[in-house]
């Protein structure tokens, strides 16, 4: 059986073509990381509202949380919120990679255009907690909507 293509040749043109979308691919992503832009970069936005929260498992399996100043501001009860629980599991892990200890609160941010943050000043990971929906988002935003506590 003969091959139908087997005296077509592909057109200079057409490989002229992606041959310089390929260059030109491969310079804009080595000017993007040898100039420092990126465009994954979040936004600039103003701090609308910050709150350093420290945030302690209990024995029983229920996390604290108090503000750095030593105020209780919540207590989440066993096996609830778990996925607040899997992002400060995260940013723990990363911190007992680098050797850091618990006592460095994290900064829990809002930011004007409306995302939410949560920074881990020890380790300078940031999670931008709105790209995980809203119904994920809430219990941080609880947190920062939560009345200060008396000291």
């Amino acid at each position: 059986m003969s091959d139908p293509f087997e005296d077509r040749s592909l057109p200079r043109g057409a490989l002229a073509g992606a041959a310089g979308l390929v260059v030109l691919a491969l310079a804009g992503a080595a000017y993007g990381r040898l100039s420092g832009q990126s465009v994954t970069a979040a936004p600039s936005a103003a701090v609308v509202q910050s709150r350093d929260l420290l945030f302690t498992d209990r024995a029983d399996g229920a996390v604290v949380i108090t503000e750095a100043t030593g105020g209780l501001v919540q207590v989440v009860a066993p096996g609830t919120n778990g996925f607040l629980r899997g992002v400060l599991r995260g940013l723990a892990q990363e911190r007992l990679r680098q050797d850091a200890g618990a006592e460095t609160p994290f900064v829990l941010t809002r930011w004007s255009d409306g995302r939410v943050s949560l920074t881990d000043p020890v380790t300078d990971r940031h999670v931008y907690l709105e790209a995980f929906g809203p119904s994920n988002v809430a219990p941080f935003v609880a947190l920062l909507d939560s009345p200060a506590p008396n000291t």
